[in-house]
């Protein structure tokens, strides 16, 4: 799909090299081989992990092993997810749309109100010209965050928590820059973009909630506090600009111009170092889980991962409204919408005098 780095219209194949699959001592291409009959002395898994999806996924699909739901539902899922959204993304840079992330919390330490990274984020934004500049503050961060010392206090306490065998979650957001307002639409529940949005976050592993702008933080305050209010356009401008954002750029589930802003929330990793109770589904016998593979938290990675659902979603929704056969015909479409906008300006500008 793809002829000296320019896409050709046929779709996109992606392929990623698991270096680890063929070395790996747990014998990965015995245990998931798609052909033949299984090894005599291949372990079986029965032994789920609270929080997990090893009993749901066993429950469904009647498995004997739980191998192939563990599988399935791991993280490693993701890889690919950020690969083929990448190609999204970049669609979108095209058009001057960019997405970034930073981590806002992990475990017990972090940021509790929104009012204590805005500023900050919203500098980064204005020095760098959109989004992109988040996330490369971010990356320079061990976890990801936008604040030194609330990095060394996070790195503090994930080591404490590993001497305590135990895992953490945490919270993150994202925010897209340079949306055109008109994206997503109020006329029906599946094409509202503050739905999509929370979607995307949660359609990945552990995530267990999500906000559109300070949704959390604005269903105890009062109105007068929460609604953005809204200002002139200047001339040229495709958005009427808002003194706030606690809207997190979206208002009756289409754009408003303003910066997309969404919010994810995760549980701690299940698996455990130390065990938790369990059931082997063998036998029916209450035993402790298995110990599986893990990190402590893995909150950092997940807030790159949004970072590209958020980014496909938006993407979908670009093109539904401006959407065409190559870039070319994309940017026209475009263009032709920023010019109806800026005569409407025009046009109210003239009216005011």
């Amino acid at each position: 799909g793809v002829r000296f780095e320019e896409t050709l219209g046929s779709p996109i194949a992606v392929r990623i090299d698991n270096g680890a699959y063929e070395k790996d001592k747990a014998g990965w291409p015995e245990t998931m081989a798609i052909e033949g009959d299984p090894p005599e002395d291949m372990e079986t898994v029965t032994m789920p992990r609270p929080g997990h999806a090893d009993l749901a996924g066993k429950q469904k699909y009647e498995h004997d092993d739980m191998r192939p739901v563990i599988d399935r539902s791991s993280a490693r899922e993701t890889a690919m997810r950020v690969a083929c959204c990448s190609i999204a993304r970049r669609l979108l840079n095209e058009f001057g749309i960019e997405v970034g992330s930073h981590v806002v919390r992990i475990g017990d330490v972090g940021f509790d109100e929104p009012e204590e990274w805005v500023d900050r984020r919203n500098a980064l934004i204005d020095e760098g010209g959109g989004a992109s500049a988040i996330y490369e503050v971010a990356d320079e961060s061990a976890t990801r965050m936008l604040d030194d010392e609330m990095t060394e206090r996070c790195v503090e306490h994930i080591d404490q928590t590993k001497k305590e065998r135990d895992s953490l979650g945490g919270a993150y957001e994202v925010v897209v820059t340079g949306v055109p307002p008109g994206l997503g639409s109020y006329v029906h529940w599946d094409r509202r973009l503050d739905g999509q949005l929370v979607q995307a976050i949660c359609s990945i592993q552990a995530q267990k909630a999500a906000e559109v702008g300070d949704g959390f933080y604005n269903a105890r305050r009062p109105g007068s506090q929460v609604h953005d209010p809204i200002e002139p356009r200047e001339d040229g401008q495709r958005a009427y600009p808002r003194r706030t954002n606690h809207a997190g750029g979206t208002e009756g589930g289409t754009s408003t111009g303003m910066p997309l802003v969404v919010r994810g929330y995760m549980k701690p990793i299940p698996t455990l170092i130390k065990p938790l109770d369990s059931v082997d589904t063998a036998t029916g016998e209450p035993q402790p889980t298995r110990y599986e593979r893990s990190d402590i938290t893995s909150v950092p990675a997940a807030s790159t991962v949004a970072e590209a659902t958020v980014a496909y979603t938006v993407a979908n929704e670009f093109l539904r409204k401006y959407g065409g056969d190559s870039v070319p015909e994309i940017r026209r479409h475009v263009e032709a919408d920023r010019t109806a906008h800026a005569e409407t300006a025009r046009d109210e500008d003239t009216t005011e005098e």
